[in-house]
């Protein structure tokens, strides 16, 4: 059995939190992205620059599509191993490579004489990268112990996020200075981090029990899940655990232009210090989940979300003040990546080895629907309450996670989770 977390000495945590298994993680949260804005803020940026009218470019956000897809190849992923390199480094190289070719190639589109071209480059784009996204998240299910899921979940975010801003950010900056097509280049050539890290990586030891025939992959996971005791539970507490969270960040641009502040002042706190504030988050919850297990870190995690919210209903109070304005997003950011660290270990846990890729591919689809359907009507609330009811809601709405939650009060430590039961049966 795992030591546990009271005998997880410091150099057990420096050596987790340093080794170069954390390194792959975050390099390949980098790689996974680094393509997601390339069809997003970026193309969008290029098709208006080339006079492509607002409804065609508002359909060009079917091109996600594959994103929310993903369990329909997982399966594939799970069953089939490439002649080289392994089952899951053989697919992740392949997935890399036609994704910078992807990517270079929609840098040769015409926007303004050929959108729907475009369109379809495009989305060659998100598959390939939604491709390597499954691998990725199965590579590092099986690559790190449970102990080390933590950790590694957060340096993977982190990567994610650097990557999306590379990509976002100064995907739009370069754009001011060179051509779309040479900045969709140097996108592509970006990925090259990935292509070393695949090469570099160690495959996966391959579980016992992997399915050996298409239709085993494809039913397996879902009787395996569904026969588990605990099975809705789970699926109810993805929905439920962040949506607090979800719902309050996902309006509060107009939020602060309501308050007085300027559009600098919310692009240098609210975005570029917000972000640093996240990946900081990232990093402390990942080093506390080594130290106090992934149900430890979803409590206090949770609870900290929650408390952090509050602060965006008593910021009307302090007014356009920069510095309550940095305090609230600190704090808030600060509480958001540490438990978006913490679930995202979670819902690793509760994937079984022998179908890693195709049931975290449905766990993953299940985490992106509050972010769609939850805030959708985010703005009507915020009309009917005002800011400050809204946000008072957004602290109740954390609460029925947190009672879920308790329903797990057995599963202590990582390695008692059941899907690692599952594993040893």
């Amino acid at each position: 059995m795992p030591p546990s977390a009271t005998q997880f000495n410091l150099s057990d945590l420096l050596r987790s939190m340093f080794g170069p298994r954390m390194l792959v993680a975050f390099a390949m949260g980098f790689a996974s992205g680094l393509p997601l804005l390339l069809t997003g803020s970026l193309l969008q940026a290029w098709l208006r620059q080339d006079g492509v009218d607002l409804g065609t470019i508002g359909l060009f956000t079917l091109v996600g599509l594959p994103y929310t897809l993903k369990f329909l190849w997982a399966p594939l992923l799970d069953r089939f191993e490439l002649p080289l390199f392994g089952r899951r480094r053989g697919w992740l190289l392949l997935a890399q490579l036609l994704l910078m070719l992807a990517i270079a190639g929609l840098g040769m589109t015409d926007p303004a004489g050929n959108p729907w071209l475009v369109a379809f480059v495009a989305l060659l784009v998100t598959f390939f990268s939604a491709v390597q996204d499954t691998v990725i998240d199965a590579y590092r299910r099986e690559d790190l112990s449970d102990r080390e899921l933590g950790f590694g979940s957060s340096m993977y975010v982190n990567g994610y996020r650097v990557g999306m801003l590379l990509a976002g950010s100064g995907g739009l900056i370069l754009a001011d200075h060179m051509s779309y097509r040479l900045v969709y280049l140097l996108m592509s050539a970006s990925l090259l981090v990935g292509v070393l890290t695949t090469l570099l990586a160690r495959e996966p030891d391959e579980p016992e029990g992997a399915p050996t025939t298409l239709a085993e992959a494809v039913v397996q996971p879902f009787l395996e899940y569904f026969r588990r005791p605990e099975a809705w539970t789970i699926l109810a507490f993805i929905l439920l655990y962040k949506i607090g969270d979800v719902i309050a960040t996902s309006i509060t641009t107009p939020f602060y232009l309501d308050l007085g502040f300027s559009k600098s002042e919310i692009g240098e706190i609210a975005k570029l210090f917000g972000f640093w504030a996240t990946i900081g988050g990232g990093v402390v919850g990942g080093a506390l989940l080594i130290r106090i297990g992934i149900y430890r870190g979803l409590w206090i995690f949770g609870f900290l979300q929650a408390v952090s919210t509050t602060g965006f209903a008593l910021l009307p109070f302090a007014g356009a003040s920069a510095p309550a304005l940095a305090a609230v997003i600190a704090a808030e950011n600060l509480a958001g990546g540490m438990g978006t660290a913490a679930f995202v270990a979670f819902m690793a846990s509760m994937t079984n080895k022998r179908f890693t890729a195709t049931q975290y591919a449905l766990l993953s689809s299940l985490m992106g629907v509050p972010r769609v359907f939850a805030a959708a009507p985010a703005g009507y609330l915020a009309e009917w309450l005002g800011w400050q009811g809204f946000f008072v809601l957004c602290v109740l709405a954390a609460i029925p996670g947190l009672i879920i939650l308790r329903r797990f009060a057995g599963w202590q430590e990582a390695h008692s989770l059941p899907a690692a039961a599952a594993e040893r049966a």
